[in-house]
């Protein structure tokens, strides 16, 4: 199984961002697919997941900013943030999860928001 992300980058305040995770190796529909991130001398935390029937969840700090989505047929989901901030500079992963015990994770990208 291969978790990869892709999309991160250097923008400014207010700006979009569009994050990528491509799987391989799996039954992608199969899987509840989530994005976390982590900031420097942070825990890693839950932003938003999308589940097998295409229910989108959300933490309150992304809420109608963020929008997660998935293409079964791609392998893919993806993280779209408006109106970014410096808070959300943090390094995104990809998690897929098909049950408690089988559970994995991309390498992440790294997004930093920024003058």
């Amino acid at each position: 199984v291969q978790l990869v992300e892709s999309g991160g980058g250097l923008v400014q305040p207010g700006d979009s961002l569009s994050l990528s995770c491509a799987a391989s190796g799996m039954n992608f529909a199969l899987y509840v697919m989530n994005w976390y991130r982590q900031a420097p001398g942070k825990q890693r935390e839950l932003v938003a997941q999308i589940t097998r029937d295409n229910k989108a969840n959300y933490v309150d700090f992304v809420k109608g900013r963020f929008t997660i989505s998935r293409d079964n047929g791609k392998n893919t989901v993806y993280l779209q943030m408006n109106s970014l901030s410096p808070e959300d500079t943090a390094r995104y992963y990809c998690h897929a999860e098909l049950d408690w015990r089988t559970k994995y994770w991309g390498q992440g990208t790294q997004v930093t928001v920024s003058y």
